[in-house]
């Protein structure tokens, strides 16, 4: 029997001492992290701004050490938000440390309004629905129009628009409304503008070795004899796919989608492709992608696949933040991103500027001048929609697509 325990105890005598070894360890690192010297100075100012980009260092004045992770903070949610990092002290001691900030919407609401606005006379019209009236982090901030009005009455009416958000951010816009009656004259005035941008001179005017000048093209440029562009010098086309018939209407394909594709694979100028949403989530921006994505499979897209939002005069109608409306549009971008293309967000200077929120996906800019003065970075810009060139009968875009 006493060999027996001797047998035991010396099994158990170095399980024991390893034990003790790990446990005088832990205990040691406990009060080396517990006693461990941690100064922290925050910066007086902790608040965020949504959807702003700061990181976990931004709110740090001062510390006596090195924040291991530096990570950006989701400011998509307002309120308090607790942040949590570790950092290495000057004793090379890793350690927690929290602090609170507070995420704030300080950015007023959007009223996309001139001084003027006409309304014909007896007209259905629900201005503050057809005005658009939107925000950055509100999907409907409460749009109001301060004073009288009569549609129904010739004349003219001083009026304020107003729109406040969930966060107390109020902007107003003072207007006239012109309600005027409509010509009784059945003839027709015919524009005798006949200027157009002939596109061997956007050739001359914006060649560089550091861009390509290019197309965009829909079934609206009827047959195209794609030979000819290639002579005229056209380097890329953007070929429109199709969009769907209305906010929940069915998909179409561009009746030319197909014909224009192939024929621009054949003759070997790159290309990109654009889709026209109607979309009103992120659901369905994904369902939008996978259509388009079935479309172009078996053809050569070497350039970017583009989303095309442009429901700015039923906007109110689709209760979208401004936030809601890109990250929509980023989750389209990322469907093809994913799957080895290139995304890219087309719109105009205007919304760009004032309704679309930054994002890291490139922008088709559309602005129709001479030298664009939006400020902001783009990968292509179309220039004009009065493009001439051999090959398509009628006008198309023309754009500039950057290296």
């Amino acid at each position: 029997m006493k060999r027996k325990y001797k047998i035991i105890l010396i099994i158990l005598l170095p399980i024991l001492l390893i034990l003790l070894i790990f446990g005088t360890i832990k205990l040691y690192n406990y009060i080396r992290i517990k006693n461990a010297k941690i100064e922290v100075v925050l910066k007086e100012d902790m608040t965020a701004e949504f959807n702003s980009n700061v990181k976990v260092s931004d709110y740090i004045e001062s510390i006596n050490g090195k924040i291991i992770d530096n990570y950006k903070i989701d400011t998509t949610k307002l309120g308090v938000q607790n942040i949590e990092f570790k950092f290495i002290n000057d004793d090379s001691i890793k350690v927690s440390y929290s602090y609170e900030i507070n995420i704030v919407d300080t950015i007023k609401p959007v009223v996309w309004l001139g001084s003027t606005y006409s309304v014909r006379k007896n007209s259905d019209i629900n201005l503050t629905e057809a005005i658009l009236c939107g925000d950055n982090y509100d999907k409907s901030p409460n749009c109001y129009i301060d004073g009288y009005y009569d549609l129904n009455t010739v004349g003219n009416y001083p009026l304020v628009f107003k729109a406040e958000d969930s966060s107390g951010n109020i902007e107003e816009v003072k207007f006239n409304l012109s309600v005027y009656e409509p010509s009784s004259s059945n003839s027709s005035q015919k524009s005798n503008d006949t200027s157009y941008t002939d596109f061997s001179e956007v050739i001359k005017n914006y060649k560089t070795d550091n861009n390509k000048i290019g197309l965009d093209i829909s079934e609206w440029q009827g047959n195209i004899n794609f030979d000819k562009l290639k002579d005229a010098g056209v380097e890329f086309i953007m070929i429109r796919v199709g969009g769907t018939r209305g906010k929940d209407g069915d998909y179409f394909l561009d009746d030319k989608f197909k014909q224009n594709i192939s024929s621009a694979n054949k003759v070997g100028i790159p290309v990109g492709v654009y889709f026209y949403s109607y979309a009103n989530s992120s659901k369905k921006a994904i369902k939008d992608a996978n259509w388009v994505l079935d479309q172009i499979k078996d053809y050569n897209v070497d350039l970017p696949v583009a989303f095309d939002w442009e429901e700015w005069g039923s906007f109110n109608k689709y209760h979208l933040s401004f936030f809601n409306l890109t990250t929509m549009a980023e989750d389209f971008l990322n469907f093809f991103e994913k799957r080895g293309y290139s995304g890219m967000l087309y719109s105009s200077k205007a919304y760009l500027e004032n309704i679309w929120l930054e994002t890291d996906y490139d922008i088709w800019l559309a602005h129709y001048t001479k030298q664009t003065d939006y400020d902001k970075d783009y990968k292509m810009w179309q220039l004009c929609s009065n493009g001439k060139i051999d090959g398509i009968d009628g006008y198309v875009d023309i754009d500039i697509l950057y290296n």
